[in-house]
């Protein structure tokens, strides 16, 4: 089977270029570089353009909450044996921006979040034979965030800050990959291992830290907070599934099934925690649910130099439309189209476009939950540039 030149603008469709894509994920922390041959340079820019509003339960437009934002992939690849390969990666593996206008919502303007990262990843891969490689190394993530809950529905926690200091953690990564290269078939195993920050934490109420307030604010002699404390975050555990497979000489099929582990990870910063549920030790500020991605995609070589390529993506609704107001969507569908053109026999350039259309959802609040607002009918535009270069 001849040569299929598809794998750059297949990586472009399978990148989330999402606001809300499995949790906070944003890269996919794809490895695919690896399988590149020979020495490999990749780089790439991706922005979002998210469209996410709602009506809050008294009738308030919310605005729109999600904000535009670019994230930003490299990776290196060298070939140092026939059989060992080196490479390094640099993504932004998590990530929020969420912003209620203060002027919108009665019960949820002014609430915001922003969680920032960086990773690197370093990798080895081995070919046993033809068909049999593994592949592992590790992955050092970088993150902070800040969140203010303000409106209504937050009750006396309205006004309520956090700011959440930066902390870097390494974790493993580990795979294996089954080959046939004359078919152009690949299938690839490869799990993130989670990583854990402890965020220096720096509490406040309506913009006094909660270290200086009055103990009579909680029927106490004294205050017994801190206004700095440590907060400790994980990460997800994360298992990426690869697949392509050729069709013909100029087609190949290919997709992705992600599974990101969310459900454990939480942030429950001391003052928040206390007041409230302080019946429940570890309230949290993250909510999201363990959930798993599928992308199935195919591409054609359209010329000697120029290949297309179109992708649908799916992340199924959690069972519950409860969500946090920080994360105010639930499930999605996507729809990719893409294009690759070999500028030279070394540089290639994609570009790719993604049309999201993001599940309903109602953002609550308060203990039993309550619905503050009914978030429907929202989508995320995508859309990426690679280039990708062999040397």
């Amino acid at each position: 089977m001849r040569n299929i030149h598809l794998s750059s603008v297949a990586l472009l469709c399978l990148a989330p270029a999402s606001a809300m894509a499995l949790g906070l994920d944003r890269s996919g922390q794809s490895v695919d570089v690896m399988f590149e041959d020979g020495n490999y340079f990749q780089f790439s820019v991706n922005r979002a353009f998210p469209s996410v509003d709602g009506v809050d339960t008294l009738g308030f437009d919310t605005g729109d909450v999600a904000e535009n934002f670019t994230s930003i992939e490299a990776g290196i690849k060298f070939q140092v044996t026939e059989k060992l390969s080196l490479g390094l990666m640099a993504n932004q593996p998590y990530g929020a921006d969420i912003s209620y206008p203060s002027d919108g919502s009665v019960l949820l303007g002014g609430s915001n979040a922003t969680v920032d990262s960086r990773e690197l990843i370093a990798l080895a891969r081995y070919r046993i034979n033809d068909s049999f490689s593994v592949h592992g190394g590790l992955r050092y993530t970088h993150l902070e965030s800040d969140t203010l809950l303000s409106g209504a529905a937050y009750g006396g926690l309205s006004g309520y800050a956090a700011s959440f200091d930066e902390d870097g953690d390494t974790g493993f990564v580990a795979g294996f990959a089954y080959e046939r290269p004359e078919i152009a078939l690949r299938i690839a195993l490869t799990y993130f291992q989670g990583t854990e920050h402890d965020l220096d934490t720096t509490e406040s109420l309506n913009g006094v830290d909660v270290g200086d307030l009055p103990g009579a604010a909680f029927g106490l002699p004294i205050n017994p907070f801190s206004t700095e404390t440590t907060t400790t975050v994980e990460t997800a555990d994360a298992l990426n599934i690869d697949f392509q497979t050729g069709i013909n000489a100029r087609t190949l099929l290919f997709g992705q099934i992600r599974y990101a582990w969310y459900e454990n990870v939480e942030s429950a910063p001391a003052f928040f925690d206390a007041l409230s549920d302080p019946d429940d030790e570890g309230t949290s500020l993250i909510d999201i649910e363990d959930n798993y991605s599928i992308t199935l995609g195919v591409g054609r070589q359209l010329t000697e130099r120029l290949s297309g390529i179109a992708s649908v993506s799916y992340e199924p609704e959690e069972d519950d439309d409860l969500v946090s107001p920080l994360s105010p969507t639930n499930g999605q569908t996507a729809f990719g189209l893409g294009m690759s053109y070999a500028v030279t026999d070394r540089m290639t350039l994609a570009g790719g476009l993604r049309y999201v259309w993001l599940g309903d959802a109602q953002p609550e609040t308060g203990t039993p939950d309550v619905a503050r607002a009914n978030f429907e009918d929202n989508h995320v535009v995508g859309l990426g540039l690679q280039v990708g270069y062999s040397f």
